[in-house]
């Protein structure tokens, strides 16, 4: 079986000559995924297997992430790497403190009020701005239901269980 892998970036263009690439990073720990030596994972749609990349160089530009990877020194090592996830290995997720979650934790879990009435699955989550919003497709096939990550909202998360307990406030069920 092969190993799970998450995310941690799109690979979306090379920058120079010199074998670095653009990065769009979606992870919360660029400084440990980016780092020297680190080792990632390229899963892009014209490769029939992800190949394995190691970290040479890291660096901040604009809203980017450049890196350049061992053993590809060209822009031509590289151009055909573009459109590429970068990924990692599950092993070498980051442990998160207390009350926070990876979103592959939390999208699938059952959303189930303070009484017990089953809303639906977290299908979806969004990072628009002070607080992700979890995106819950009712189980009847209704409308999708917006639940705000705050503590007066999300009173319990049971990634064991799969399930996630909610205080309902006025207004986020029609």
């Amino acid at each position: 079986m092969a190993p799970k892998r998450y995310n941690v970036g799109k690979l979306v263009n090379t920058h120079g000559i010199r074998g670095e690439v653009r990065v769009i990073s979606i992870t919360d720990f660029p400084e440990q995924r980016y780092r020297k030596g680190s080792r990632l994972w390229l899963s892009h749609p014209d490769f029939p297997q992800p190949i394995e990349l190691v970290v040479e160089s890291h660096r901040r530009h604009k809203q980017f992430d450049l890196l350049k990877f061992e053993g590809y020194d060209s822009i031509n090592d590289v151009e055909k790497f573009k459109g590429g996830m970068l990924q990692v290995d599950e092993a070498d997720l980051e442990p998160l403190p207390e009350g926070e979650y990876y979103y592959h934790e939390i999208i699938g879990c059952t959303v189930v009020t303070e009484e017990g009435e089953e809303l639906g699955t977290v299908k979806e989550i969004l990072s628009p701005g002070a607080n992700d919003v979890w995106v819950v497709k009712p189980k009847d096939g209704g409308k999708d239901i917006l639940i705000p990550y705050i503590d007066d909202v999300v009173k319990d998360v049971d990634v064991a269980n799969r399930r996630v307990t909610v205080h309902l406030l006025p207004g986020l069920v029609d």
